[in-house]
């Protein structure tokens, strides 16, 4: 099966629900994104004691797509119905194609195949691929309802709260009602509310950018029988992948039998929102697509393509960020931020909602190994087997932000990878339950040792081999984007 690994593959054997004896540990989670679904799931077969808050009335189960990478897909083997759909529900002999933004092609028609042997990877196991959002999450729901683990809807967190003497945690909603767990996952996004009682955190701002979103059903192509022939299956029925690079811009499309998507990255304009219910209308899009500064002209094939959307369609998607921080717990390490509640992820990266599920599996994983008598060293642990990772793999999505926004032509011409973000085996090949079972006591033997993160040679890295952590902030990296100041990555081997 492309894209999930088999036990035997991927380093761990095949354990599903039941594997693994009661630890007693209740865990309370806040928000029901990928992360906090995935840790509901993988806390549940690991025998933690599970309880969901939700601020909304149901689990929003809209979008169009994103990329899930194979580090985060390989829990699935542990979950064979789950295992089943994602393979049911996936992209099977697709094909990608790429053009300048105009509508100049750069790079015919190939199969992602043949596109990823270019790059030296194998097909059979690629590092990832692209998924339809409402399929995927509605996947983890069912998952999630079939195994009777408790939602609480309409629960809208205001404040979180730590006993270190009992050993508790818990959390306050808007109308005064009081939860509480031997640990609390906040799960709840950049803005989450957690953010009050974990030291050193900053709060999330403002990118300056935006995403327009949009997907729906193929048959509105029929308004536009240009359009409808432009953005074609290959031979009638393969889905196709069309990626547009510009100037400080970038846009994809993927044409599927049943659906049409488009997204497109953009400056603010006022009207964004970090919500999947901030909806638009097509003529507010064109006129930001011919107000992009510099020669950024838009092919017309995409405008009329805009056009084809129908009503209430398009999300004007708010891009927010944070400096890396290591503090993403609590001072007594019963609260513990995943997610974009710890570290957000521009789009380009590939990465935010794979880090998502990686944070939900070493969780999982390091609580069930420490047991309930070591809740805070096991989230200790954790962090130290993330947070370096995660850094690395944020700084990677400016890079791979500047490439397709500041695309080389020339030297796409000569090597179409170029044209190509990288997707290095330092990410897709990690495998984030292994390492926690393989490291944990090495880890644990460090922290006791008083070692600091950043100088813990106990245990082989998960992150660029022979990279040294140095701390950065977003505001360089931008004032070097600005100023045309190529990305530094650091030491160590990224590629």
């Amino acid at each position: 099966m492309p894209g999930v690994l088999s036990s035997r593959e991927s380093g761990m054997e095949f354990k599903p629900l039941g594997s693994y004896p009661e630890t007693g540990i209740d865990v309370l989670i806040v928000g029901t994104g990928l992360a906090g679904l995935t840790a509901a799931l993988e806390c549940k077969r690991k025998g933690h004691n599970v309880k969901l808050l939700e601020r909304n009335a149901t689990i929003n189960t809209a979008g169009d797509m994103y990329f899930m990478g194979l580090s985060a897909t390989r829990f699935f083997k542990h979950w064979p119905e789950m295992a089943k759909e994602y393979d049911s529900i996936g992209l099977h002999n697709a094909w990608i194609e790429t053009f300048k933004h105009n509508g100049e092609q750069m790079i015919r028609p190939l199969r992602v195949a043949d596109r990823l042997k270019a790059q030296g990877l194998d097909p059979d196991t690629p590092p990832g691929t692209f998924q339809m959002r409402p399929l995927v999450y509605k996947m983890f729901v069912h998952q999630v309802e079939s195994l009777g683990i408790k939602v609480e809807f309409g629960k809208r967190v205001v404040d979180y709260w730590e006993d270190e003497e009992r050993g508790k945690a818990g959390v306050v909603t808007e109308s005064g009602e009081k939860f509480e767990g031997d640990v609390v996952i906040a799960a709840d996004g950049v803005g989450s509310k957690s953010q009050k009682i974990v030291g050193g955190q900053v709060r999330a701002r403002s990118s300056g950018r935006a995403m327009w979103r949009a997907a729906f059903p193929i048959e509105n192509l029929d308004k536009n029988p240009e359009v409808k022939e432009f953005f074609h299956l290959i031979n009638g029925t393969e889905p196709i992948v069309r990626t547009w690079l510009g100037p400080s811009t970038y846009a994809l499309t993927l044409t599927r039998p049943d659906m049409m998507i488009w997204i497109m990255n953009h400056d603010a304009t006022g009207s964004e929102a970090e919500s999947w219910n901030n909806t638009i209308e097509y003529e507010e899009v064109l006129k930001g697509m011919d107000a992009m500064p510099g020669k950024t002209k838009w092919a017309p094939i995409f405008k009329e393509l805009v056009k084809c959307t129908p009503p209430k369609t398009i999300i004007n998607f708010e891009l927010l960020w944070r400096n890396p921080q290591p503090s993403w717990t609590s001072p007594g390490a019963r609260i513990i931020q995943i997610g974009d509640s710890a570290h957000s992820f521009l789009p380009a990266s590939g990465n935010g909602a794979t880090q998502a599920i990686e944070d939900s599996i070493s969780l999982a994983s390091c609580l069930q190994i420490g047991g309930k008598e070591n809740v805070a060293q096991s989230v200790r642990a954790h962090i130290r087997f993330r947070f370096i990772r995660t850094a690395c793999a944020q700084k990677l999505g400016f890079s791979n932000a500047e490439l397709l926004q500041e695309t080389d032509w020339d030297k796409v011409k000569l090597d179409p990878r170029k044209a190509a973000p990288k997707l290095p085996k330092w990410v897709w090949g990690h495998d984030p339950e292994a390492y926690a079972y393989e490291n944990y006591e090495k880890c644990v033997e460090s922290m006791n040792k008083g070692i600091a993160f950043d100088e813990d040679d106990s245990f082989p890295p998960n992150y660029p081999p022979g990279y040294k952590y140095e701390p950065w902030n977003i505001e360089q990296i931008m004032d070097d984007m600005r100023n045309g100041k190529p990305i530094e990555l650091g030491p160590g081997n990224w590629d």
